[in-house]
């Protein structure tokens, strides 16, 4: 079963991606507030896929992107964030995320990414 590990220093975003995912079968979840947390648990646990707010505290989802990519650089990063931030997503894309999911966003959205990404 994949790993996928879930940033959002929103935990109710975490709750409605988490909750998607397990109704899918996707059970080996863990989940992170920001980007320092989302660092220190990539390292740990090696998920399979990571799915990343751009806009938190302490480290924002960029640089938690760009340290992930310096630890695996094979690391599956997907990025979500409001719209608007265009300059961001190309950063991202730029930085090596696999794809970006603009908020508000729907269950099947979410799904289909995750399966393309992991294959």
């Amino acid at each position: 079963m994949s790993k996928i590990l879930l940033v959002d220093d929103a935990s109710f975003m975490r709750m409605m991606i988490k909750d998607a995912l397990t109704k899918n079968g996707y059970t080996d979840i863990y989940e992170a507030a920001d980007g320092v947390e989302a660092v220190a648990k990539y390292s740990e646990i090696r998920p399979d896929l990571v799915i990343m707010d751009i806009t938190m505290p302490n480290m924002d989802g960029l640089g938690a992107l760009k340290a992930i990519k310096q630890i695996d650089p094979n690391a599956n990063v997907v990025m979500c964030s409001a719209m608007g931030q265009e300059a961001m997503v190309i950063e991202a894309i730029k930085s090596g995320a696999k794809d970006f999911i603009v908020k508000p966003f729907k269950p099947d959205r979410i799904l289909k990414t995750v399966t393309t990404v992991l294959g």
